[in-house]
């Protein structure tokens, strides 16, 4: 598992949990299956908007053509732009909302809902979520008819 943290404004607290949680990244840096993405002090929209504001200043400082961007440069600016778009969300909680996380990058994603709490959350849950996903037809907004 590779474990990434992105991060919004820093804090006291941001600090306390990249240490507690330092082993477990320390243990799984070189490991390359999976991407964990822990997105503490994160607001997808500041996210978007930054992202904006960096197109623009391109634009504005001749470094980049309007008839340049495209979904492919606005993924460019994003935080996660060195990262895969997750193909697999899970929302704990019972909610059934996605809560303004990473709104751009899971268009595509797969969604899973469960009523457990995230402290709550184990091994048994992961894999029934993955048991789940491994039932669907992923599309990425195609019919099954164009799919296959």
């Amino acid at each position: 598992m590779t474990s990434s943290i992105e991060a919004g404004p820093s804090s006291k607290s941001f600090e306390l949990l990249v240490w507690e949680n330092r082993l477990p990244i320390d243990k799984t840096k070189n490991n390359t299956g999976l991407v964990l993405t822990l997105a503490l002090s994160y607001s997808s929209r500041r996210e978007i908007v930054q992202a904006a504001k960096n197109i623009a200043g391109k634009v504005q400082r001749g470094e980049l053509n309007i008839s340049e961007i495209n979904e492919e440069t606005f993924e460019n600016n994003l935080y996660t732009d060195d990262m895969p778009n997750p193909e697999l969300l899970i929302r704990t909680s019972g909610e059934y909302r996605i809560s303004n996380y990473l709104l751009w990058q899971i268009a595509y994603a797969e969604l899973y809902f469960t009523p457990k709490l995230w402290p709550d959350f184990r091994k048994e849950d992961l894999y029934e979520a993955i048991l789940d996903y491994q039932k669907r037809e992923r599309r990425f907004g195609m019919t099954s008819e164009q799919v296959n």
